[in-house]
């Protein structure tokens, strides 16, 4: 089996690294700086999204919807985001964010330690059922957990079961976009990783809904004693 030569590997590492210093620089200090974070951010979110429309050969009906309906959805969950961070504090955006990582990871060794039968193999061939219940617990551990000991109220601890599941299916939808684009990335902008899209592809739709959440009042912060 090929494996990745040792320079894609570090590019890759130096990358995240770079990027977790700037995301988590951003989220400690909150406020203007997360917000800005969340601004450009989204910006250039949408400007990979529009380029996969144009390249996607869809009809002009379903190229204008996702031309108007993707950009208000991705600048609304980066407006939830900052909503959570700004009302809630830095225990809430952690919850969203550990969630979503957590998802991540739990399919990615589920998928390796039990295989099976493939998720979606004309979307995404690497993703198995195992590896979408593997995310889906983790998520579920690791949103309880932090939900519990950061006093986060006002939705069931098991939240966190349908959140592993909605992040996989962002990232399906981004797969999906991108197959149908005919490209492996949506972007270049990350030495060794792709667009930023590939980056928050199940975090967007999860910050989207728990935003909204928050917004309306159905999440809270327990206060301390």
């Amino acid at each position: 089996m090929a494996t990745a030569p040792k320079s894609d590997l570090w590019t890759r590492v130096g990358s995240a690294i770079v990027l977790f210093a700037i995301a988590g620089t951003a989220l400690w200090f909150g406020g203007i700086a997360f917000g800005l974070l969340l601004l450009v951010g989204g910006a250039l979110v949408v400007v990979e999204w529009l380029a996969l429309v144009r390249a996607m050969g869809l009809g002009s009906g379903a190229k204008a919807a996702l031309t108007v309906l993707g950009p208000v959805a991705i600048l609304g969950a980066m407006a939830g985001l900052w909503f959570i961070r700004d009302s809630l504090g830095m225990t809430a955006a952690l919850w969203v964010f550990g969630m979503v990582w957590a998802t991540d990871i739990g399919a990615y060794f589920a998928g390796r330690a039990f295989g099976g039968a493939r998720l979606a193999p004309k979307i995404s061939p690497s993703k198995t059922w195992s590896g979408l219940f593997g995310g889906m617990i983790a998520a579920l551990v690791v949103g309880s957990t932090i939900a519990d000991r950061g006093g986060i109220v006002g939705v069931p601890l098991w939240i966190g079961l349908i959140m592993g599941l909605i992040s996989q299916l962002g990232d399906l939808g981004e797969s999906w976009m991108k197959r149908r684009a005919g490209v492996k990335d949506s972007g270049k902008l990350i030495p060794g990783h792709g667009g930023l899209f590939d980056r928050v592809d199940g975090l967007l739709p999860v910050a989207l809904i728990l935003g909204a959440l928050a917004f309306a009042g159905d999440i809270a912060v327990r206060a301390a004693g």
